[in-house]
């Protein structure tokens, strides 16, 4: 049966309707019969529980947690758990589906998934965060597995949660499991090369764009939206590789210096400062942090949270190259304005798919009952993200479509493959 249309999207402000617009448009491209178009789109789980905490006062605080399964076609679910008060099930499903296109990007035999509870970390004590860490794996015990579904960090939480998810899980097992997740700290079997592995494919995305638009690093001025793991590491990777960063910013605000920011200085400055870059001296504070969107560089790279770049702020951008650090950054209803002001956008499910990269290795040596040195772990996977770069950009100019809809174009028909060969009921 041919491909359908679908209704139109109603609501572009939402992450989950704006995926779905680029799944769609993808789709007609491809010419994706509609029996398929059907099974992809849809999620294969979606689990909400209710997590009942002791709080350090003595009360007791329910907290709402999720885990979506998005897909398992090419292989058990991969993504990331989130904790932050804007998670919801819209935003989990959306960055689940993210996750399925992210891995056939990129050729990892991974589906995709996504979780989440809706908690603020930043005013919980590190035993209310444990507890509650604790308490959604007990509750997802049934759903996770180092062959079922495979978390790893996100937003809100890092490799001491990875290490209290992996200890909760291996208690239900009555022994210890490595593989069952990733992002975990080294000594429990986490991967050398992980904890930066973001910013570095962020990095050589950047660079493999930039070649092929003829931008020389030693003349190409960046600004780095998000100053946290990614965006962090993703300026100091552009500045190592001689691109001056002119602009950065956090929470605090965005911060400008027109001769360059020593990105070194500034990690410093936020490590000793509570993960702040407020009180920065060394660069000139330029308003909210969003403002850095529209600054006056050749590249820009958001690396903070979803629908940054929207239908507002599209059509003042300077950049010529933007490379998409974080999930979700840049709003459907923007994606025809950037492309009318042949703005380059190297799209999230390519660009910052290095961590996913990484983390299958982690799994893989987990698997194996070995580690592999740093060299190995960068050299495996700069060739993954460059060989999925090359081939997108090719599907972008076959097809005649920006980057963001070659990307899809290709994870898609990879997953839809993998359907047919494997069949339905």
């Amino acid at each position: 049966m041919p491909y359908k249309e679908p209704a139109p999207i109603k609501d572009k402000d939402n992450p989950l309707e704006s995926m779905m617009s680029r799944f769609d448009e993808a789709a007609r491209k491809l010419g994706l019969d509609n029996e398929t178009y059907t099974v992809l789109k849809n999620p294969v789980k979606q689990v909400v529980v209710s997590l009942p905490i002791t709080m350090d006062n003595g009360k007791i605080k329910v907290f709402e947690g999720y885990r979506v399964i998005h897909s398992t076609i090419l292989g058990p679910s991969k993504g990331g758990i989130r904790y932050d008060m804007g998670v919801n099930i819209n935003e989990v499903k959306a960055l689940a589906a993210w996750m399925t296109w992210k891995c056939a990007v990129v050729d990892i035999p991974y589906g995709g998934a996504k979780g989440g509870i809706t908690c603020n970390p930043r005013e919980m004590s590190k035993g209310e965060i444990e507890r509650l860490t604790r308490a959604y794996t007990l509750a997802m015990s049934d759903i996770f597995g180092p062959d079922k579904d495979i978390p790893a960090p996100d937003m809100g939480t890092g490799p001491q949660e990875m290490a209290w998810l992996m200890d909760e899980y291996s208690k239900t097992k009555g022994m210890t499991v490595n593989a069952v997740v990733t992002g975990k700290p080294l000594v429990l079997g986490g991967s050398l090369g992980r904890p930066e592995a973001t910013g570095r494919g962020v990095t050589v995305i950047a660079l493999a764009a930039m070649e092929k638009l003829k931008m020389l690093p030693s003349k190409t001025s960046a600004a780095v939206q998000g100053f946290g793991n990614v965006g962090a590491n993703t300026a100091q990777f552009l500045s190592e590789r001689g691109i001056t960063i002119k602009s950065i910013s956090d929470l605090s605000g965005a911060y400008w210096n027109d001769k360059g920011i020593d990105i070194k200085d500034a990690i410093a400055y936020r490590d000793a400062n509570r993960g702040s870059l407020e009180g920065y001296t060394e660069a000139e504070k330029m308003g909210d942090a969003n403002g850095i969107i529209t600054c006056a560089v050749d590249l820009l790279v958001p690396a903070a949270t979803e629908d940054v770049i929207h239908s507002h702020n599209a059509p003042h951008i300077q950049a010529k190259l933007i490379v998409e650090g974080a999930n979700g950054p840049t709003n459907a209803s923007a994606d025809d304005i950037l492309s009318s002001r042949h703005i380059t956008v190297v799209p999230d499910i390519l660009a910052n798919a290095g961590g996913v990269t990484v983390s299958y290795f982690e799994w893989v040596q987990n698997r194996l009952g070995l580690r592999w040195p740093l060299d190995r772990v960068n050299r495996r996977s700069d060739k993954i993200m460059v060989d999925a770069f090359e081939k997108v950009y090719a599907t972008a100019k076959q097809y005649k479509v920006t980057l963001r809809t070659a990307a899809y174009i290709v994870a898609i028909d990879k997953v839809a493959s993998c359907y047919k060969f494997r069949g339905g009921f």
